[in-house]
Parts: C-alpha cells; structure tokens; sequence
C-alpha cells in the first residue's frame, strides 16, 4: 500500500495513524493495525506482497512469546473505490498485523517523558525479561568478528546525513568511535565466543527499548524483531543493553542500574569482569543502531518539525554512542 492509501483506510476505520521507518501503524479504539511498508533496505525485504504476508504471520508467531495481545494477520483488500479491513470481496492488496490495543498513557517512553516510572515498575519489568529470558532458545552460531565489525561500522553510510543534522566535526568523531569498536572486539572476541558457547547467545526480542513497552503491573512487551533473524538471535546482554541506554538517555542511570542488577539476580549473565565492558560496548552499539534509525527517518521526511525531531534524537543518540566508546579505557 501507499501513504495515503493507509490514511483513507484509517479514515474509513476512525482511527489514527503513525508512522515508523518501516511501517504505518493505524490505531483505533480497539485495535491496533500495523500495515509493512513495501521496502527494499539492506537489513529487511517487504518489497512483495508475499514476503508482507509471510513477515506479518512471523510477527505474530514470534512475539507470542513475550505477549497475548497479538490476534491475527488479516488481508486488506480494495473493492469499488474502498479499502477494506478483511472480508472475502475484492482483490488483496496488503496484509497487517491485528493487535488488541494498550493505552499509550502507559507506553513506557511516554512514562518516562512523564516521570511516571519508578523502581517497582522496574523490577516488575527486569522480572518479566529474565523470564522470557530464560525460556529463550540458545542459539550456537559462532561469533564472527567481521559481521560484528560491519554492525558498527556501517554508521559511515550515514556520515552525509549525520554531518547534515549536526555538524561536520562529528565526522572526526564517528571515526574515533570506529576505531575504538575494531580495537574492542580484537581484544574481546575470544570472550564473546566464549559467552555464545556458554548459552548466553539466544533467540530473543531483539528491539527492547522503551517505545515497545507497556508498563502495567504486569509489564506488556511486544514488536520484536521478525525481519532478521541476527538482530533477534543475539547475547542476552546486547538485548538488556538496549534498555539500559535507553533509560539512561532518559537521564535514568538509577533505573538503568536498578534493572540491571534485578535482571541479573533472576538471570545471571555477568560471569567475569569482562563481561562488564562487553556490556558497556552493546550500551554504545545500541546507541549506534539509533542513530542509524534517526537517520534514516531524517532522509524520508517531508516537513521540518520531523526532520527537527529526527535530528536532535540523532545528536542525543550520537553522544550516548560517543560517551559509551570513548570514556573505555579497557584497551
């Protein structure tokens, strides 16, 4: 589907709709409805209407792991002029994603922007990851440093859009981060392997940040990763990592440091010492994979609040990543 045929269909169900990098999302009062974008990036493939439903019927399977509030994969078809949400009439042009719908009052993102987040949350939440955790199926491919290398690396094919969003000294800067991850994972490989070969390495969420939490009492996690297995099959530290540098670019150390250590004494991941700048290394790559994020949204807006927005997370991003790189002093 195109933009502005989600919209009309949003229109004709009365609801909302937001947009990500990769999808449309149309909220109404009940349901939720993710709708693929058809793209072609180097990380994913929606670019047919195949490979959308096959993407959407993996969603659904994979994070029923973690949450009940994924209902089904229904076809979005056009007939006389009018986009309909299932049926059997018309032609099917698209697939999404029915979701039962959770208050965004109580998105854990929208929580924090309103110091609503505590530390019961926070436990409640490190208790309910560590159990998923554990279910978790160990996942034994080796550690390769190149693919591991590239993941950092491949920052440099936004340098332009990075340098336009902030400045060009931040060029210098990208390359110190660089050289600092290459030297990094040199030194620490044979611990990482050794971390794969002990479980730690395992088929998880893969995209825990707050904007995919719900903080009820009992917390809701959902939108895992579908797309790309290596993002999902990865060190049960790379996923808390995530969590922890985005609470702490929320200015939350505190509950960074509270999840932390209630994650780890549900779920023991930390075994030698080294495992703790391992997990200050996965802090500074998540922030590196934001500023990705935020920089490819930059390069597909269309008016200058968004392209504003995208890059001040950038810059806020790009600093984290910084920080997290260049204050080691492991090496």
């Amino acid at each position: 589907m195109k933009e502005r045929e989600v919209v009309f269909l949003a229109h004709e169900l009365h609801g909302k709709v937001e947009e990500t990098h990769i999808s449309w999302v149309i909220l109404t009062r009940r349901f939720v409805y993710k709708i693929k974008k058809p793209l072609r990036l180097s990380f994913l493939d929606f670019s047919s209407l195949r490979k959308r439903r096959m993407f959407c019927e993996r969603e659904i399977v994979l994070n029923k792991r973690f949450t009940d509030i994924y209902v089904s994969v229904v076809p979005i078809r056009s007939s006389k002029n009018k986009y309909i949400m299932g049926g059997v009439d018309g032609k099917v042009v698209d697939y999404t994603v029915k979701m039962k719908r959770m208050s965004t009052a109580r998105r854990m993102d929208k929580m924090l922007e309103a110091d609503e987040v505590n530390g019961d949350l926070i436990v409640s939440l490190a208790n309910t990851i560590a159990a998923a955790h554990r279910q978790c199926e160990p996942v034994y491919k080796p550690f390769k440093i190149a693919e591991a290398k590239a993941l950092f690396n491949d920052i440099l094919h936004y340098e332009s859009i990075i340098i336009r969003s902030t400045d060009v000294a931040y060029a210098d800067v990208l390359r110190d981060c660089i050289r600092w991850s290459n030297g990094f994972l040199r030194s620490y490989q044979k611990r990482l392997q050794e971390r794969i070969t002990c479980g730690y390495q395992r088929d998880v969420h893969g995209d825990l940040h707050t904007g995919n939490i719900f903080l009820y009492q009992n917390p809701v996690i959902f939108d895992c990763i579908e797309f790309n297995d290596a993002f999902r099959q990865i060190d049960v530290l790379y996923e808390i990592a995530y969590l922890c540098m985005d609470l702490e670019a929320y200015g939350k150390k505190d509950l960074s440091d509270k999840l932390l250590s209630k994650y780890n004494s549900e779920f023991s991941t930390f075994e030698v010492k080294e495992d703790e700048a391992i997990l200050n290394y996965f802090k500074s790559l998540r922030a590196n994979i934001r500023v990705k994020v935020h920089a490819l949204a930059i390069s597909q807006v269309e008016n200058d609040n968004e392209f504003a927005f995208h890059a001040d997370q950038l810059l806020k991003y790009l600093h984290l990543m910084a920080d997290y790189s260049l204050s080691d002093k492991t090496l």
